[in-house]
């Protein structure tokens, strides 16, 4: 009895003793427990697509794959308008209904200003469309600011920030959880100014932005993503037709499966050609509308000796937005009657307007229809023939003259309407972000962007033509070509600099642009960039052999430009017996594989290519020294297409050189190992431009510069 007594104790005190632990194993549980219910609350990503007069917002989250945000009205879009006042703010419809009583306050359109200098013809435009804003002039950023009293100014970046703000405070009120990652969409022919004041203005709201997508782009996206089975080996060509508010974009995009190294086959959008037209939109129609309105109203008081209408903010406030239903209205029914209530001195504004009037007020514009669908198919080099469908997308591809025109340009049978016009670009942009966020796991889809604007580096050196006699060559080399791939990464190398030089990066040719076009973009030099400390790297490393200064380049994701170093760089021949490898040796290597010195596998899957570009033809009587190449290294990883990849071309010079000594260390001879050393640069890098936060000089349009600092060292400028 005692015995059985004794066992009975011990196990009464055995689980005693293991009661705290599972207690302390319960709480281990609950709270990993409450940390992934904290994470699932933080995992939402959105979209915004930034249109000229609306915005739509769309988000993911867990149990919520790709869905549009209702904004306060319950609307699932928002109009991209902001009434500034001394102490309060308001967005979207709110912000829509008191344009008519503060017109000076109440800012639209703001994004047709973003990276533009005072003297450009965008500002003048914007001046004429929008007389009641007062525009102030910025002698330091040489741009504009919207002047709303004498306490309040705002740039239009800061404005933008405003608005992004409110997207996303509409995205975290619809997903109940705090979000900071967005991808925004931006028109396709932005260049570097306008998407740097995108990402600055991104900032000023909180957001990280995890890429600038063009809108043309999502659509695309979206299309493709609702049609992944449709997709196989075979090309398939689609025209999109993008007439928004704003602007007129027509892209054509190119589906097709692709061998890929990580996940096989899978579906790639390709853009292959672009046309667009800035001021082609709805938004011209509506102002049209207008003009005719408030003409029709002044002869309807003609002898009264009361002032024009148009001298009256309030009063074309409110002709704006009759015109705007009117011009909806008159896509539906061939006539209809305008009417406002106390348009002017309490007077009351009746008038019909056909649909036919209409057509005759904006024949100038819908002459212009065709020429985006012109410049996409000569810088796709195709031709009708080879485009299955055409796609409409934005809202003024609704003007029924708007199909008519397009309808004979492209010469086919129907124009598709199988998109959302409205929100195709919001919820290709949220896919895109879902797939960019490291919360989710999409299914792949390939996207590959297309360069607009071309973008080349240009240099002058002094050659020695005849002994004793020397002179001035201009060279230019091009770094990211037009309908070129991005993102990209490219590495020019100068090999005949022994000094501190200077080199510029500018636009391309732009040459499909007008004559008005080219004066909307702007100055097509991006920056100059000084290299300082050339001289005193050569002074530090006599004994070895110089292979040039190198300039590593990137394209990123957005479309935006950077250079993210500037090397010189020496290497020497080390001997060192085959049996053993010294560290040095070992470290040769390791740099050797790393900047290209010597062909490895890792280069081939990567599709790195190398290439080497000649010079400009010379003037006559001029000859070429010999190694005057700049070399262009690309660095790209492209999907690999499923055919016989061609075999990697020979090395060349010292590269097969190197080939040859790498083979012979195997064969069990002599060994000479490459060792390269890399002295860095005191560089001018570029960075973000057009801060509207503090006032900073802006010589030229594109890039701000700043010193970059190696190793702690003052820079020398």
């Amino acid at each position: 009895m005692g015995t059985v007594a004794l066992v009975r104790g011990t196990m009464t005190a055995t689980v005693r003793r293991q009661r705290p632990r599972r207690l302390a194993c319960w709480a281990l549980m609950a709270v990993l427990l409450a940390d992934q219910l904290a994470l699932s609350d933080t995992l939402a990503v959105m979209s915004v697509d930034l249109g000229s007069e609306s915005m739509k917002v769309a988000i993911v989250k867990p149990g919520v794959p790709m869905e549009i945000v209702l904004n306060k009205e319950s609307r699932r879009k928002t109009p991209v308008i902001v009434t500034l006042k001394e102490n309060e703010r308001f967005f979207g419809d709110s912000a829509a209904s008191m344009a008519i009583k503060s017109p000076k306050a109440t800012l639209r359109y703001f994004q047709h200003l973003l990276g533009k200098q005072e003297d450009n013809p965008h500002v003048a435009l914007y001046r004429a469309r929008f007389p009641e804003h007062e525009l102030g002039f910025d002698p330091q950023r040489q741009t504009v600011y919207f002047q709303i009293s004498p306490q309040l100014q705002f740039s239009p970046e800061e404005v933008l920030g405003m608005v992004l703000n409110y997207s996303r405070s509409l995205a975290e009120d619809f997903a109940e959880q705090p979000i900071k990652d967005a991808v925004i969409t931006v028109p396709a022919f932005f260049n570097q100014a306008e998407r740097r004041a995108v990402l600055q203005a991104a900032r000023m709201a909180g957001l990280k932005v995890l890429q600038l997508i063009n809108d043309n782009t999502a659509t695309a996206l979206s299309y493709g993503v609702f049609r992944r089975k449709d997709i196989n080996t075979t090309a398939q060509n689609i025209m999109f037709y993008d007439m928004g508010s704003g602007s007129t974009v027509c892209t054509i995009v190119t589906y097709q499966t692709v061998k890929t190294k990580e996940a096989g086959m899978q579906p790639q959008l390709q853009i292959r050609g672009v046309g667009f037209d800035r001021t082609l939109g709805g938004l011209e129609m509506e102002l049209r509308l207008r003009e005719h309105l408030a003409g029709l109203f002044n002869e309807q008081r003609k002898g009264q000796r009361v002032k024009d209408v148009r001298e009256n903010p309030r009063a074309m406030a409110k002709l704006l937005r009759e015109a705007n239903r009117l011009k909806t209205v008159l896509s539906a029914n061939a006539d209809h009657m305008a009417q406002i209530e106390g348009l002017m001195d309490d007077v009351d504004f009746k008038a019909k307007v056909t649909r036919v009037e209409f057509e005759e007020l904006c024949a100038d514009l819908f002459e212009r229809v065709a020429r985006p669908v012109q410049q996409a198919l000569q810088s796709a080099e195709m031709n009708l023939d080879e485009i299955e469908q055409v796609i409409l997308v934005g809202g003024a591809t609704r003007v029924p003259k708007v199909q008519e025109v397009l309808l004979k340009a492209v010469g086919k049978e129907e124009l598709g309407k199988n998109i959302n016009a409205d929100e195709a670009a919001a919820m290709g942009a949220v896919y895109q972000a879902a797939a960019l966020s490291k919360a989710f796991k999409v299914k792949p889809f390939i996207v590959r962007d297309a360069v607009i604007y071309p973008i080349l580096v240009e240099f002058t050196r002094e050659v020695e033509e005849e002994p004793g006699v020397h002179s001035l060559k201009h060279n230019r080399r091009v770094l990211f070509s037009r309908m070129g791939p991005y993102p990209q990464r490219k590495v020019i190398t100068f090999n005949r600099y022994s000094h501190d030089f200077n080199f510029h990066v500018n636009y391309g040719d732009l040459g499909f642009l007008g004559p008005k076009d080219l004066r909307v973009f702007g100055s097509q030099n991006l920056t100059t960039v000084k290299l300082k400390g050339v001289g005193e790297s050569f002074k530090k490393y006599p004994d070895y052999e110089s292979k040039g200064i190198k300039a590593h380049f990137n394209l990123d994701e957005s479309g935006v430009l950077s250079l993210d170093r500037v090397e010189s760089v020496f290497e020497t021949l080390v001997e060192d017996s085959p049996e053993e490898e010294s560290t040095l040796t070992k470290l040769g290597n390791t740099i050797s594989s790393l900047f290209g010195g010597g062909t490895t596998p890792d280069t081939k899957e990567n599709g790195t290519d190398t290439i080497q570009e000649e010079e400009e033809s010379p003037a006559e009587g001029s000859k070429d020294e010999p190694g005057e190449q700049v070399e262009l290294k690309e660095e790209t990883e492209a999907p690999v297409e499923d055919t016989s990849q061609p075999s990697p071309p020979e090395p060349k010079g010292d590269a097969a050189a190197d080939g040859e000594k790498a083979t012979d260390k195997e064969n069990g001879g002599k060994s000479e190992c490459l060792s390269m050393f890399f002295s860095p640069l005191s560089s001018f890098f570029l960075k973000s431009p057009l801060s509207p936060l503090t006032p900073l000089p802006m010589g030229f349009l594109d890039f701000l510069l700043q010193v970059r600092q190696p190793l702690a060292q003052s820079p020398s400028i």
